[in-house]
């Protein structure tokens, strides 16, 4: 099965701002819960996952690398493991006023194993405020 999510929200910053911190694949693998840990090589990083469902008793390794980069507005990564495929999106515009930066997100998880479509979908907008709350941090203690 395949879980399909978008979610927009908004950052008082300047894009290219918030663009400096989504582009980077450690601040990406940083900003998920599950993720224990994380190894970045260039534009691949390897994320270490535990995903608490029956089936999975082990650390899932998963490879993500980028796909597609516009600077600064969009960057999408494929990511692959032996129980998932997930493709991220993000996608940054300024707001009206262009003051700040408008983030659309967009994850496509396809499960190999049963369960883990359903973590994703119960879990999946806690890991987008993850995501939003990173940015924030970042960009107060810089």
């Amino acid at each position: 099965m395949t879980t399909t999510v978008e979610r927009t929200f908004e950052i008082d910053a300047p894009i290219e701002d918030v663009w400096a911190f989504i582009s980077d694949p450690a601040n990406r693998a940083s900003a998920i819960s599950f993720v224990d840990e994380y190894e970045v090589e260039g534009d691949e990083a390897t994320w270490y996952v535990r995903i608490p469902i029956r089936l999975i008793r082990k650390r899932i390794a998963v490879k993500t690398r980028d796909t597609e980069r516009r600077e600064p507005e969009y960057v999408k990564f494929v990511g692959r493991s032996s129980v998932m495929r997930v493709v991220g999106e993000h996608e940054l515009s300024a707001t009206e006023d262009g003051a700040g930066c408008r983030v659309v997100v967009r994850f496509r998880v396809q499960e190999k194993l049963p369960g883990v479509e359903r973590f994703f979908s119960a879990n999946i907008d806690d890991e987008i405020r993850n995501l939003e709350a990173a940015i924030r941090d970042a960009l107060e203690t810089a």
